[in-house]
C-alpha cells in the first residue's frame, strides 16, 4: 500500500494542536513534557558527570605512577595535562547539551509550576512561543566560551592545578642530584623553554576562569535575592 494512501487526515496530523486553546488538555500534557526533559537532562548531567570522574580518576593514577619512583621523568606531568585538557574540551561540550534540557526545565519550573504556586504572572510572556520553536529547532543555550570558563572555574582549575605543582615538586623536590632544568628538559627542548610554556598555559587558564563577562546563560540560584529560608550568602551557582 502506497504511503500516499496511509497519510493522516489533516485534522489528526493536527491533533496537538487543539491543546494548544484548551486548559485542561495543555495541563494534562505538561507533566509528561516536563518529566522528559527532566529525564534528559539527568542523563546529560550523568554523562557530564562520568567526564569529571575519569578526569579525576586520570590525575590519581599518573600521580602514583610519576610519584612511585625517582626514575620516572616529569613530563608525564605534561602528558597529564594534555589529556585533562582533552577530557575538558569533551566535558565543555556535553555541558553546553546539558544545558539545553535544564533550561528548558528551568523555563516550564519559572512560567508554570512557580505561577500555579503562586499566581503572580508568568516570567515570560512568550515561553510556550519560546518552547516551541526551540523544539522545533533546538539551540544551545550558552556559548562555548562561556561553557569553557564554568568548567574551568568549577572542576578543571583545581585539576590543573594540582599536575602544575606536582610538576614543581618533581623537578626541584624528587631530583635532588640534577638541576630542575635538566628534570623540566624535553628531547631538543631546553628546561626554561618548557617552564615558560608551562606559565603561558596556567596564564590562560586563569584568565578563562576569571574571565569577566556578564553571564549570559540562564541561571539557576545566581544573583537570587534572599529570602527567609533561602541561603543568604548568594555564593552558590548552577
Amino acid at each position: 500500500m502506497s504511503r500516499e494512501n496511509d497519510s493522516l487526515d489533516p485534522e489528526h496530523e493536527e491533533v496537538a494542536a487543539a491543546a494548544a486553546t484548551d486548559s485542561d488538555d495543555f495541563l494534562s500534557l505538561v507533566p509528561h513534557y516536563y518529566r522528559g526533559e527532566v529525564a534528559q537532562a539527568t542523563s546529560a548531567q550523568d554523562r557530564l558527570d562520568r567526564t569529571t570522574d575519569w578526569a579525576i580518576t586520570l590525575i590519581a593514577a599518573l600521580l602514583s605512577i610519576v610519584f612511585s619512583s625517582e626514575d620516572i621523568p616529569a613530563y608525564l606531568l605534561l602528558v597529564g595535562l594534555l589529556l585533562l585538557a582533552m577530557f575538558l574540551f569533551f566535558e565543555v561540550r556535553r555541558y553546553r547539551f546539558y544545558d539545553v534540557w535544564r533550561a528548558r526545565v528551568r523555563l516550564l519550573q519559572e512560567n508554570v509550576f512557580a505561577n500555579a504556586f503562586d499566581p503572580a504572572g508568568a516570567e515570560h510572556p512568550r515561553w510556550r512561543e519560546e518552547v516551541g520553536e526551540d523544539l522545533r529547532q533546538p539551540t544551545f543555550k550558552v556559548s562555548f566560551f562561556e561553557a569553557l570558563s564554568r568548567r574551568v572555574r568549577r572542576v578543571y582549575a583545581l585539576l590543573f592545578a594540582v599536575v602544575g605543582v606536582a610538576w614543581v615538586s618533581k623537578v626541584t623536590l624528587f631530583t635532588p642530584e640534577s638541576q630542575w632544568t635538566e628534570a623540566a628538559e624535553l628531547p631538543g627542548i631546553p628546561g626554561i623553554a618548557v617552564a615558560a610554556g608551562l606559565a603561558v598555559f596556567y596564564a590562560a587558564v586563569i584568565a578563562v576562569a576569571a574571565w569577566p563577562a556578564r553571564r549570559r546563560a540562564k541561571g539557576e540560584i545566581h544573583g537570587v535575592e534572599s529570602g527567609d529560608w533561602k541561603d543568604t550568602d548568594g555564593s552558590h551557582e548552577d
